[in-house]
């Protein structure tokens, strides 16, 4: 693998957030089954992923977005 691409579970992490989920507990449903991590360690490699500009250049519009929405939670506490 190229050090400048993103791993196979980095992918699917920043897949998983494009998608919509319905209704409460869909999307922990979702990070168990199919990536097969608990929820806290799943919001522990997204928001490092945050930080890693391979998944800026991978996924911008999501890693913006998510940028966005971690930044507007940190100004509201």
């Amino acid at each position: 693998m190229d050090p400048g691409e993103l791993a196979e579970r980095e992918r699917s992490i920043l897949a998983l957030e494009r998608r919509g989920f319905a209704g409460p507990g869909a999307k922990e449903r979702a990070i168990r089954e199919e990536l097969g991590l608990a929820p806290v360690r799943y919001y522990q490699l997204l928001n490092a992923l945050l930080d890693d500009p391979r998944a800026l250049a991978a996924d911008p519009v999501t890693v913006n977005r998510l940028r966005r929405v971690r930044e507007s939670r940190r100004t509201e506490r």
